[in-house]
């Protein structure tokens, strides 16, 4: 890197941390520290949304998916806006009914606070693993492209983020994840006018052999729906199911549209957070096709295409906007895992009784958290780093699931409740080792919570009524 690359990135840096300074004066309370006061305009939430489930990964993996194959990857994309959709109007009137602090709330107010205890560890311990996981993902490609070691790297994304989350709170978090969608976002915009610069064609002229060649396709034909991912019903419907869960049960995806004013912004940031994400996966998957065009379709790493292309053929200044970006992605993830796992302590865990001042300590500690873990991680261990990656599938169905039969008017032993859960999550395994596609893991470990849950308490119903008999 040059002199202006580092300027760029040192700027960036300190510009994250002033900012989430400057922001914490407005935070009166814990709710202020969680909620923004409910007063977050739609727009910047909607933005904050994208930049959360945006990690470093999705900032370098889709490109490689176009560079390697083809734009198939956009079917999930098509799903996610049917999933925001649903959430919009399934999930979200209910949350905005009983005006909760942490959506597990409602799983407390309609089956008791042992369950809202339980749904709420199982978000803790899912979202810490997964996070302080891809956390390390983060790390290895920061590292790759800045030439740090990789503790350094996870340490400075680290405490940056720590400092500007822990001070500003979630209107800090939010504001800034707007800031970072944009700036990495612009620097896949610019990659791709450097790239058409570059390769001195026209559009059309580029893109006409890449369509010949099938590298352009969108929808993927292949009928074994259960076994290919990316074959169109089942990544449809994958994407479907997906979005409903990660942004209608996941509290770090919910808690950006419940510090909007209203459910109509609420609804608005939900569904238009889907067209955006459609938007962006475009937007990269062209690089991605633009590079292997630049690069003559070259054998590279899985993975690490754009990386490779940032690093060695980006000019100065350039460069330094493009790992700003990767940082962007990399904190933005960050910074909503701290902020969310620290609400849902406060709120879940602790029944809500919190200072400011203990607030900030529960999310000091699970900053710490999150880097001990990444820290203690070998990055050479890809099935661990797949493992984390995937752990988002084994549990999002069961919450899913808990959260469907909290609108049924059925009174469920807690008992039933708790294990259709359990096995929800331990069908996963099953299928898993079966070799079903991964996109039909929330599909059915729903079913399986459903009917277990269902199942099971028919007969502890029958106990009971045998009981006052």
């Amino acid at each position: 890197m040059q002199t202006i690359d580092l300027a760029i990135i040192i700027l960036f840096l300190i510009g994250n941390t002033l900012f989430g300074l400057w922001h914490g004066k407005s935070n009166k309370n814990s709710r202020d520290y969680f909620h923004g006061g409910h007063n977050m305009p739609w727009i910047v939430s909607m933005l904050s949304i994208v930049a959360s489930e945006t990690s470093v990964l999705t900032f370098v993996s889709v490109p490689g998916l176009a560079y390697r194959g083809d734009w198939t990857f956009l079917q999930l994309a098509m799903g996610y806006i049917i999933g925001r959709i649903l959430v919009s109007f399934v999930l979200l009137p209910m949350y905005f009914k009983h005006g909760v602090s942490s959506i597990y709330e409602v799983i407390g107010i309609r089956f008791g606070p042992g369950m809202q205890k339980l749904a709420a560890l199982v978000f803790l311990v899912t979202r810490t693993l997964g996070d302080a996981i891809r956390f390390l993902a983060a790390g290895v490609v920061v590292q790759v492209v800045t030439g740090w070691s990789l503790p350094l790297s996870i340490l400075i994304i680290g405490m940056v983020t720590l400092i500007y989350t822990l001070s500003g709170g979630i209107k800090a978090v939010i504001w800034l994840e707007s800031f970072q969608f944009a700036l990495y976002l612009l620097g896949g915009i610019l990659s791709i006018v450097f790239l058409l610069h570059s390769i001195d064609k026209s559009l059309p002229d580029i893109l006409m052999p890449l369509e010949k060649a099938g590298k352009l396709n969108i929808i993927n034909t292949d009928p074994h729906i259960f076994t290919n991912p990316l074959a169109f019903f089942s990544a449809f419907t994958g994407g479907i199911l997906l979005s409903l869960s990660s942004h209608g049960v996941d509290y770090m995806m919910v808690q950006r549209v419940l510090g909007c004013k209203n459910l109509g912004s609420a609804r608005k940031a939900m569904i238009g957070s889907g067209f955006f994400v459609f938007f962006q996966f475009s937007v990269f998957l062209l690089a991605g096709s633009l590079i292997s065009v630049f690069m003559h379709g070259a054998s590279m790493e899985k993975d690490r295409e754009f990386a490779f292309f940032i690093v060695h053929y980006l000019p100065a200044g350039l460069k330094g906007l493009l790992i700003a970006g990767v940082l962007s992605a990399a904190m933005s993830t960050h910074s909503s895992a701290i902020n969310a796992l620290a609400s849902s302590t406060v709120n879940d865990i602790l029944g809500g009784k919190a200072s400011l001042g203990f607030s900030k300590l529960i999310s000091f500690i699970w900053a710490i958290v999150l880097i001990i873990i990444a820290l203690m991680f070998d990055a050479g261990n890809k099935a661990i780093v797949m493992v984390g990656l995937e752990i988002a599938s084994f549990t999002y169905g069961g919450l899913l699931g808990l959260f469907l039969l909290s609108k049924s008017k059925r009174a469920f032993h807690p008992a039933s409740l708790g294990i259709g859960l359990v096995a929800s999550m331990g069908i996963v395994f099953v299928l898993k080792f079966f070799g079903l596609a991964w996109t039909w893991y929330i599909t059915v470990s729903v079913l399986v919570n459903l009917l277990v849950s269902l199942g099971i308490d028919m007969v502890f119903f029958k106990k009971r009524v045998q009981q006052q008999q």
